[in-house]
């Protein structure tokens, strides 16, 4: 595993790094000093920019895609950002649409999946009415300038904008100087920021790991001070956040982060504090396995499913839950219950949809089952839909130090040998204790036929 100091102190703050101080002029960079071509961006996005650009607006590339070609990186989405309203874009686009309350953008599609996200320049709330007691942003459909956009957008680093009529970089908010320096910096002041949008925390974290970026002192200082305010974010809206933290190939560096800044506390309570009271470094180094293996997926180009991913987030609560129950009820049961219990705790925090906690208790409820595997049994379970992801979770755990190796081993042999192998493998069990004691039937009594005469 990797050190978390060595991320901490991969970028030390430049001394001559900017602050995101108000400038009434851009710095502007031609084509000849930065490294962004054409060729780099997608052909889809390019189109968007060339008939905004034709029909008299306004269009530049803006935020992650403009900061990850600088930094050398492939974007993974496009954004635009006009002067044009979002009805003028969508009657330009034939397959376009209009989505969005708090703030209209369209959405143009090109072919099945691909889709450009368009959205007009957008001004700072004007009035006290567009922010709640906590200072959230309640409502934000305010259209402004290039620059009234470049800063009320999140980060420096965020609020770079390509023009595509003169293909140069429009710099309001000093995003360069603090790519440069390698930094992570809120624009204006670092409250008022993080009150708006407390989701804020989570992404400047996010960055951290997939950017291998450092937060401003400022900007890092906020995230302990205003931590809390994420429990008052909608769960729906941090299961978004979970995934893309989680899913984007740096899961366990991420996780790194938001344990270090406190932020994994507000978002898995159950888990974050079993992590830290638990005595032995079980609880941790499955997890961090889990992670792992995520990331090494995801670089394979194979699918993952969030659903394994709240498997392990989860499992230490659940286990522990599991074993307090077994000493009232059979293991099925208290199974059950416990899962039961944790989902239900934690979908007040994250609310994970049914899609996935249903499979999340599939793998789970596979644990003690794959321990029985005589009689028909394995048979049965080979067939189950989510064996595999059972049969991966309990080779997570061997992994993770639990004595269950042989179990692991057993089913990967299992998995690969013909149908006569397998019943031989079945068949040897006998004798083993490898399932608990089969009950002996109750035999129903026969009621004594009803005398009629009587």
């Amino acid at each position: 595993m990797f050190s978390l100091n060595k991320i901490l102190n991969k970028l030390k703050p430049s001394k001559g790094a900017a602050k995101a101080t108000q400038v009434a002029e851009p710095l502007i960079l031609t084509r000849d000093k930065h490294s962004i071509s054409r060729k780099q961006i997608r052909q889809s996005a390019l189109k968007v920019l060339y008939t905004l650009n034709e029909a008299g607006y306004e269009a530049y590339l803006v935020g992650g895609c403009v900061r990850d070609l600088l930094l050398g990186h492939e974007p993974k989405d496009f954004d635009i950002a006009t002067n044009a309203l979002p009805e003028e874009v969508h009657k330009l686009f034939r397959r376009s649409r209009l989505i969005g309350r708090r703030f209209k953008l369209v959405h143009v599609r090109f072919g099945r999946d691909e889709i450009i996200e368009v959205a007009t320049f957008r001004a700072p709330p004007e009035a006290e009415m567009h922010v709640d007691d906590q200072g959230r942003i309640m409502q934000d459909n305010v259209y402004g300038t290039l620059a009234q956009d470049a800063w009320r957008r999140d980060f420096t680093v965020n609020a770079l904008y390509y023009n595509i009529r003169d293909f140069s970089i429009v710099d309001y908010t000093g995003g360069i100087a603090d790519l440069e320096a390698g930094l992570i910096r809120l624009i204006g002041d670092v409250e008022t920021r993080y009150r708006e949008d407390p989701v804020r925390m989570l992404r400047a974290v996010r960055f951290m790991g997939k950017l291998g970026l450092r937060l401003a002192p400022e900007t890092e200082a906020g995230i302990t001070k205003f931590g809390s305010l994420l429990a008052d974010i909608p769960a729906a809206r941090l299961f978004d956040e979970t995934l893309k933290l989680y899913l984007s190939g740096q899961a366990a560096m991420t996780h790194e982060l938001l344990c270090h800044y406190h932020l994994f506390d507000h978002m898995y309570p159950q888990t974050a504090a079993l992590l830290k009271t638990e005595a032995d470094n079980y609880p941790r180094t499955l997890l961090m396995k889990a992670l792992e293996n995520t990331d090494k997926r995801l670089a394979d180009n194979k699918p993952v499913t969030p659903a394994f991913l709240f498997a392990a987030l989860l499992w230490e609560p659940l286990r522990q839950r599991w074993q307090h129950y077994q000493t009232r009820m059979p293991e099925m049961p208290a199974m059950q219950r416990a899962a039961t219990e944790v989902l239900s705790e934690q979908v007040q925090r994250v609310a994970i949809p049914k899609r996935y906690s249903m499979v999340t208790r599939d793998i789970w409820s596979l644990q003690p089952r794959l321990t029985r595997r005589q009689g028909k049994r394995a048979f049965s379970l080979l067939l189950h839909p989510k064996f595999r992801a059972g049969y991966d979770f309990l080779a997570l755990r061997a992994e993770a130090g639990e004595s269950i190796q042989p179990l692991v081993d057993w089913w990967t042999r299992f998995q690969a040998v013909p149908v006569n192998e397998q019943n031989e493998m079945v068949q040897s069990l006998s004798g083993q204790g490898d399932t608990e004691k089969r009950k002996p039937r109750r035999r129903r009594r026969r009621r004594k036929p009803v005398n009629k005469e009587d």
